[in-house]
């Protein structure tokens, strides 16, 4: 197909409305190569059914005089697009009228990454350093779209229990409590490792054309990876997981072994030869180029704590001791000698230390909603904020 006629092709996708009630507003695309301007609709409905699409795509295309065989390439093009109900892009310029951005910005954003990310570090639960690449607003907005109109309407293996919209930490922790064994696998340096090549695989095997799942990939992607920070990258880490996952469920069901990947956090469980496991997964990642960290791998037995992405399976899934240890103690304290008193005594700078608490509480209670114990700490700070913020309203000065 030549480069002319996906251009005329991409012409008439913007004249077709997707909606006959759409009263999207207008603005003109310059189609490079054609040389003209035309009114293309900000965005394009998927309401239509595609039966309706290429009734009223023919229709227009042949009023503009294209031929028979130009109208089939497009078709059979967005066809493959639709049925994978992603949204129809014929080039970057099409792609640009989606988002509402200027081509030339896209081509910048794609082409010179660094200047549209900001950096800086957070500090991990061990105390180590973590690298953050957040995109500007700009490009994060062009992200977000990229994520909720495209790689959210195609689904990631039911095994990965992470990045996926309404699912929860405890649907990684139900299949592996008292087992006789379980077994944890950590992959090393996960995000920056996935390679540009393998996001513009998934746009390809989506249906994309080259040019247009180039593009999508180097939105997606810094330095020839997925940025930590990018909100594209934990879903695109899913989907280009998706095979792995798929093999290393197949071995694991033949032998009877319960597998969940939390993230980069692989977890097995039952009563199984942990070392071949481990060769055989070893193996499967490699294909992707990831590495196992092998100071993080980690065999419990039943007589030992069991642990899966922080929290204890042994019986019941439930948070560590030593931390629920460290909130009764901090909630022992303030009732007993009050919040300020406490954060005194203990030296506590942090700002937001009573959001803080909540926040840790409300994880236990998220692990295990019926704890008599934290739902009555959870009340009694709740009380506390809400006392708070009436002594802070009272302190701000009245608006006349």
């Amino acid at each position: 197909m030549s480069h002319y006629s996906v251009m005329e092709c991409f012409f008439k996708q913007l004249c077709l409305k997707g909606s006959p009630q759409s009263s999207e507003p207008f603005k003109p695309v310059f189609l490079t190569g054609v040389g003209i301007w035309i009114p293309a609709p900000l965005m394009i409905s998927r309401a239509m059914d595609f039966t309706k699409y290429k009734y009223e795509f023919a229709k227009e295309a042949f009023k503009k005089g294209l031929t028979k065989n130009n109208v089939q390439h497009c078709l059979a093009y967005a066809e493959v697009l639709y049925s994978n109900n992603v949204p129809i892009i014929y080039n970057p310029s099409h792609l640009s009228a989606l988002l509402g951005y200027k081509k030339e910005y896209l081509k910048k954003a794609a082409l010179h990454t660094s200047y549209f990310y900001r950096d800086f570090e957070i500090t991990k639960k061990n105390g180590k350093k973590r690298n953050i690449s957040e995109p500007l607003p700009s490009l994060k907005e062009i992200q977000i779209w990229i994520l909720k109109d495209i790689l959210e309407k195609v689904p990631v293996s039911p095994f990965a229990k992470a990045y996926k919209p309404k699912t929860h930490l405890i649907e990684n922790l139900k299949f592996h409590k008292n087992q006789p064994k379980v077994f944890t696998l950590d992959l090393e340096n996960f995000f920056p490792s996935i390679k540009m090549e393998l996001v513009e695989k998934v746009f390809l095997e989506f249906g994309y054309s080259k040019m247009v799942a180039n593009l999508l990939a180097k939105l997606c992607s810094r330095n020839n990876g997925l940025p930590q920070g990018a909100p594209t990258s934990p879903y695109l880490s899913n989907l280009i997981f998706k095979k792995a996952d798929e093999l290393i469920a197949d071995y694991c069901k033949q032998r009877k072994i319960r597998y969940t990947r939390y993230a980069d956090d692989l977890s097995f469980s039952g009563d199984f030869d942990e070392n071949e496991l481990l060769d055989t997964v070893t193996k499967i990642i490699e294909n992707l180029n990831l590495h196992i960290n092998k100071s993080k791998t980690k065999l419990m037995k039943p007589n030992t704590r069991q642990t899966v992405t922080g929290i204890v399976v042994n019986d019941k899934p439930q948070v560590a001791f030593n931390k629920r240890n460290e909130l009764r103690q901090a909630m022992h304290y303030i009732k007993k000698f009050g919040f300020d008193e406490h954060r005194v005594y203990k030296e506590i700078k942090q700002a937001n230390y009573l959001e803080h608490l909540m926040g840790r509480i409300n994880f236990v209670l998220q692990i295990n909603p019926k704890d008599s114990e934290f739902k009555e700490y959870k009340a009694f700070l709740f009380a506390l904020k809400k006392k708070e913020n009436t002594k802070i309203k009272k302190k701000l000065p009245l608006l006349v």
